[in-house]
């Protein structure tokens, strides 16, 4: 039997770390985790999306994207065939941006986030921060340890812009109920997580161990049927 290729897109400023709680049949899939990959500061994205081609290595795979790998997921099913496209903690289309996103985005004060202070500011918790705060910043170095200003920037300014005004098909949506970058009242259609935040995929990882393969065998049953 041939295996199910599945290609993983991490989220903004993570590594595919996020994706080592998940338990695969490797009988019957066929696992690539990919990174993310040098941005030039005025890239657009359909540019950058371009880069991957060449690491997709089998037809027709599934592609999963959490957050904005969602998005570059999402951008690569337009440039080659996929199976099927799996978003987590992401969004379908602009449509369903929070309100200060297109606030941040007309306003373009984006532009003057500190995302050059992030490491001192982490580094400052790590040193005064309560045990609380402590472990929260283990955490972010061992998952979000991509922290370049000019990556973040570009990873910002590019999701703000993101010029898609409609759906695209073959895509299932996942999506907490917590989620705080995209809230749950703005999804549309999503197979709902309870109490699942914009990190679930860490948090939520029994939920995706029972349901994920299930979700993926499903879908590809259907489209065969």
């Amino acid at each position: 039997m041939n295996k199910i290729p599945i290609y993983f897109f991490p989220g903004m400023s993570s590594t595919s770390l996020i994706f080592e709680r998940l338990e695969w049949d490797t009988s019957r899939f066929e696992l690539h985790f990919l990174e993310w990959l040098p941005c030039k500061k005025n890239e657009d994205l359909i540019t950058y999306t371009q880069k991957y081609i060449p690491l997709i290595q089998q037809k027709n795979p599934i592609l999963v994207g959490v957050s904005f790998g969602g998005i570059i997921a999402q951008e690569l099913a337009k440039l080659i065939d996929v199976q099927k496209i799996i978003i987590i903690s992401s969004v379908r289309s602009n449509r369903e941006f929070p309100k200060r996103f297109k606030w941040a985005k007309y306003t373009r004060l984006y532009k003057l986030l500190p995302t050059g202070g992030v490491e001192f500011i982490l580094h400052l918790i790590a040193r005064y921060g309560n045990e609380k705060q402590k472990r929260r910043v283990e955490l972010y170095n061992r998952y979000l340890s991509i922290r370049d200003p000019h990556y973040l920037n570009w990873c910002i300014r590019t999701v703000l812009n993101w010029d898609q005004k409609e759906d695209l098909k073959g895509v299932i949506h996942i999506h907490g109920t917590k989620d705080e970058i995209f809230p749950f009242k703005n999804i549309r259609s999503a197979i709902e997580v309870k109490g699942g935040t914009h990190a679930m995929i860490l948090i939520k990882y029994k939920w995706f161990n029972q349901n994920l393969q299930k979700i993926i065998l499903n879908s590809i049953n259907e489209k065969e049927s």
